[in-house]
């Protein structure tokens, strides 16, 4: 094997990047249309004589239970692609995301079934929580196995502009629906279109990753049997708890950029800022197209100054663009556009978080560690931050950009846990790469 970590990565590098990335698009594609049709579905699945704030908060409920069910899901998964490889795992959470997403689709309204419905969409959602809860680590840690050392940075932030390439998918498709049918008509059947798509996104995801190798590293460790832990998730546990927490705020600075550009906003623009629905979601396409970018830059960053700067930079940085966001929306500014692009463009901090975190865990117990931090955290701030925010918003409309100033600083208390620049991941001594 060659162990020069400077060497560029090769055409097979790239393959097996773009469909990870592009297999990973399609997952978070099932996952988060319902956040782009949440108005929509809150008139569907409650009482119409309930109050239009209830509806729409209990719906976000709804949603916020799939991160809470990522735990559940995560963790079971992350057991296997420890144990019996990380490629194994990638076909299962696919199919898991989108069977119940295309159920969503088919399924009955309160006004057919009353109570039922959302209780059916409730449990759809659970499974879906679960599926992504296996998803982000095992993808993390199958493209940080395959890339070389000194090209992780950049590969992990082009694998993160592939999975918010889906948030990118379901804006794209709910900005086209708005514009295609009247709100009448998305109440009547129009809303069920994005969800019916996602079974066949499943099925192309699946398989694309047929085409994939299992990683170097995992191979590495299938022949050493004897010094693999039989139970992952409880040797780490034992013997990396001094790892837990600052994996857990590092994930929680992650959310906060992902739930403040792509979930509370594009609900904020129609309910508090008085924007059709095709404007809000077209203004957050041209988010999202940035965050990819960020991501990806953010990566490069990564690899060229080190872990530490980038975590200091890009936390810095998360608050001033979510600032001139609102501020062009509080203000009225000509050009809104400009400013989400730029606010997509300061959230690289979701593109520098996983090259840290694949770092903290060694390779017998990576997934499981990651996804135990990951998932909970995650679990828990994705699940609570949009109700809190969506609620505290009346109070003050600066209140996304005073919850992002907080994180930022929690991003850089985190700092102590960034390797250094050129530091090898903590698998280095079982396999090198170049």
């Amino acid at each position: 094997m060659n162990t020069n970590q400077s060497t560029p990565l090769t055409r097979t590098d790239y393959k097996t990047l773009g469909l990870a990335a592009l297999g990973g698009a399609l997952e978070i594609y099932d996952f988060i249309i319902f956040a782009f049709f949440a108005t929509t579905l809150s008139k569907l699945f409650f009482p119409p004589d309930m109050p239009e704030w209830l509806r729409l908060l209990q719906t976000f409920g709804i949603f916020a239970t799939g991160y809470l069910a990522r735990p559940l899901g995560g963790i079971l998964m992350a057991h296997f692609a420890d144990v019996l490889g990380r490629k194994q795992v990638f076909s299962l959470t696919i199919l898991l995301m989108a069977g119940p997403c295309l159920l969503i689709g088919l399924m009955p309204t309160y006004a057919d079934i009353g109570i039922l419905a959302p209780l059916i969409l409730l449990s759809l959602r659970i499974l879906q929580g679960a599926a992504v809860g296996g998803e982000v680590p095992s993808a993390w840690s199958f493209v940080a196995e395959h890339a070389p050392l000194r090209h992780r940075g950049y590969a992990l932030g082009v694998l993160q502009a592939g999975l918010t390439f889906g948030y990118l998918l379901g804006a794209l498709t709910a900005t086209l629906l708005a514009r295609v049918f009247t709100p009448q008509e998305m109440l009547d059947y129009g809303w069920r279109i994005p969800f019916l798509l996602g079974g066949p996104f499943g099925l192309i995801g699946v398989w694309l990753r047929r085409w994939l190798s299992e990683t170097p590293v995992f191979l590495a460790m299938r022949e050493r049997q004897a010094e693999r832990a039989a139970y992952p998730l409880l040797d780490v546990l034992r013997r990396h708890k001094a790892t837990l927490l600052p994996a857990a705020a590092l994930t929680c600075v992650l959310t906060s950029a992902v739930v403040v550009l792509v979930v509370v906003t594009p609900t904020l623009l129609q309910q508090r800022f008085g924007m059709h629905a095709d404007h809000a979601f077209a203004l957050s396409s041209v988010g999202i197209v940035f965050l990819n970018i960020g991501c990806v830059i953010a990566g490069r960053v990564c690899d060229r100054i080190g872990q530490r700067r980038s975590l200091i930079l890009y936390s810095a940085l998360l608050p001033v663009g979510v600032a001139v966001l609102y501020g062009s929306l509080i203000g009225g500014w000509a050009w809104p556009s400009l400013a989400y692009a730029f606010a997509g463009l300061c959230c690289g901090i979701v593109g520098v978080v996983p090259s840290i975190m694949v770092g903290m865990y060694p390779a017998d117990v990576r997934v499981s560690g990651i996804s135990f931090t990951y998932n909970i955290a995650y679990s828990i701030w994705a699940s609570v931050t949009p109700l809190l925010l969506i609620a505290a918003m009346p109070w003050n409309h600066w209140i996304c950009v005073l919850y992002c100033a907080a994180v930022a600083l929690v991003g850089i208390f985190c700092v102590r846990s960034a390797r250094p620049a050129r530091e090898p991941l903590l698998d280095e001594a079982l396999y090198q790469r170049g």
